[in-house]
């Protein structure tokens, strides 16, 4: 028998394996064996006396052997890992080139640098109550280590504070409870402008237009009804009916109060002065029951010592809070869309004094973030300006409030409205 062999090769294309997202080439090759088998059966069978037989065919077998062969390619595995936002930080890169016989791995190594520095400090005067903000401002100095030194006292005394101080006023930043004594400050040309980073986080309706302020939170104007003597649809639908006579000696209201002020100050810019000054003369013959704020009219409502009150939403939720639904008051938006059911917003701005305004910005940046606006929502029960803050699910959907369309900053005539109130004898 003879062999003869023939060898034949062929190699296909690398083919990516989906296991680890390297390349596999794989080499194949085919072995053909030809085998002729000669038999010399007349020299064999010649010796035997034997007549020679006929040749046998060649037989051709093919034998395919494939074999495969892996080739380690560099593999990147990319580590990062989150930093604290208040935090100075250096990133350092450590790369590590692979072997046939190693992993590749490519980390990128966070390498902490706290610098010893000071944060500084911080100025607010606020026109808000330390109760409804102090916790936020703490927690504001707890992030960013920044010392804040707060002047607390009603919006109109503080807004009256800064123009009396003028370029020299020891404050940064001026956090009101309405845009009213925003306004003034605003007129005085005292306000530094915000950046649009800051300004845009909240809607149009609730900054100023020259963004010099900007709101923070949102408040509604609302009827607070004794539950006991009143059903809702007992509430008249617009505030001009409470000067009818069926009202007397049945209200509570609250005229030093800045949001009151504020909402005087809408009803002139939406009836006019003439028929704001009849209202108030109105209320007046009604003999009203004077309060300091909000928080006593509501009690006083729960109590039953009067039947309304003209207060912000979210003081009864505290009530309810603290004392139950058995607490005798519920709120009533006004229907009528007009200035008695306005939504106001409590904000601030920073003064162009201000010696440290980087962290007035930062101050701002706080409080339009979603922990500053989760805790007057959740908290306060204030209504969020920011997109992605849900509103307190005890509280009447903002969308269904009938708010007039006022723009904000057409409220900065608080003086012209605390004027008005003298002289009709309801501020001294």
């Amino acid at each position: 028998m003879i062999v003869f062999v023939s060898t034949q090769y062929a190699i296909e294309a690398p083919q990516p394996t989906a296991a680890n997202g390297g390349i596999v080439k794989v080499f194949s090759y085919k072995v053909t064996l030809v085998v002729l088998t000669l038999a010399f059966a007349s020299l064999a069978l010649a010796g035997c006396g034997t007549a020679p037989a006929a040749a046998v065919a060649p037989q051709i077998i093919e034998v395919e052997r494939i074999v495969e062969k892996t080739v380690p390619v560099e593999k990147v595995v990319e580590v990062v890992r989150e930093v604290p936002v208040e935090r100075v930080v250096e990133k350092e890169v450590v790369r590590v080139q692979e072997v046939p016989v190693e992993k590749i791995v490519e980390v990128e190594k966070i390498v902490e640098v706290v610098r010893d520095r000071d944060p500084g400090t911080l100025v607010v005067y606020s026109g808000r109550s330390e109760s409804l903000v102090g916790p936020i401002i703490e927690q504001f100095e707890e992030v960013t280590g920044i010392n804040v030194a707060v002047k607390y006292g009603s919006t109109g005394e503080i807004a009256a504070t800064i123009l009396e101080e003028g370029g020299n006023s020891p404050a940064d930043v001026f956090f009101a409870q309405d845009p009213g004594g925003l306004g003034e400050v605003a007129n005085a040309g005292l306000f530094e402008t915000l950046p649009s980073s800051i300004t845009e986080k909240v809607p149009t309706w609730a900054r100023s237009p020259e963004s010099e302020w900007v709101g923070i939170s949102g408040r509604a104007r609302v009827v607070v009804y004794n539950s006991e003597n009143l059903t809702a649809d007992q509430i008249p639908t617009k505030m001009e009916d409470f000067t009818k006579p069926e009202w007397k000696g049945r209200i509570g209201w609250a005229p030093t109060n800045g949001s009151f002020q504020a909402m005087v100050t809408a009803m002139r810019v939406v009836w006019g002065e003439e028929k704001t000054r009849e209202w108030l003369l109105g209320i007046q013959a009604n003999d009203p029951t004077v309060y300091a704020k909000n928080t006593p009219t509501v009690a006083a409502t729960g109590a039953g010592e009067v039947d309304v009150g003209f207060v912000n939403h979210y003081y009864l939720y505290r009530f309810l809070a603290e004392e139950g639904e058995e607490f005798g008051a519920r709120n009533y938006h006004v229907t009528d869309g007009g200035p008695g059911s306005i939504v106001l917003v409590a904000g601030g701005g920073i003064l162009k004094s201000a010696e440290n305004k980087a962290n007035a910005e930062r101050f701002f940046n706080f409080m339009l973030s979603r922990v500053a606006q989760q805790y007057f929502a959740g908290q306060t029960y204030e209504y969020p300006l920011v997109d992605g803050v849900n509103t307190n699910r005890l509280l009447t959907p903002l969308n269904e409030v009938n708010n007039p369309d006022i723009d904000m900053a057409s409220l900065d005539d608080l003086a012209g409205t605390q004027t008005m109130l003298r002289d009709l004898g309801i501020l001294n």
